[in-house]
């Protein structure tokens, strides 16, 4: 009987520490990225984001990114925002955009996302230098 006690014991003790490393797996496990730092000016612009796994360095399809904001915080203009719109995917973990950029200089693509399995809110900004 103290044999399956301690078994028990084991298993929980190992069950609770599954469990803690899995709370620890949060938002900060993920990463935005650009596709292509460099993009051009004007109406239609095409604006392209990659979501990774940090730990494996993989693409993360499936993101619901329900907040972003296209602006020019990274040249102190943050109230001057590019009016955007979400295109399908084409391709695994890559989230791009339409926009309408007014002009030249840094722009910031601040963005919210719900990451299937992930209770925790992803949360990131991608800057992009139009020409």
């Amino acid at each position: 009987m103290l044999k399956i006690i301690s078994a028990f014991r084991a298993l929980t003790a190992a069950g609770a520490l599954t469990l803690s490393v899995a709370a620890y797996a949060a938002a900060a496990d993920y990463a935005f990225e650009p596709v292509s730092a460099e993009i051009k000016s004007g109406k239609g612009s095409e604006v392209a984001v990659r979501l990774i796994n940090k730990a494996t360095g993989k693409p993360v399809s499936g993101a619901v990114l329900f907040r972003t904001q296209l602006d020019m915080s990274p040249d102190g203009m943050g109230g001057m925002l590019a009016e955007h719109k979400a295109m399908p995917a084409e391709e695994p973990g890559v989230y791009k955009f339409h926009a309408d950029l007014s002009m030249a200089g840094g722009w910031a693509l601040k963005i919210m996302a719900k990451v299937p399995g992930e209770a925790d809110t992803v949360q990131g900004t991608v800057v992009f230098q139009a020409k």
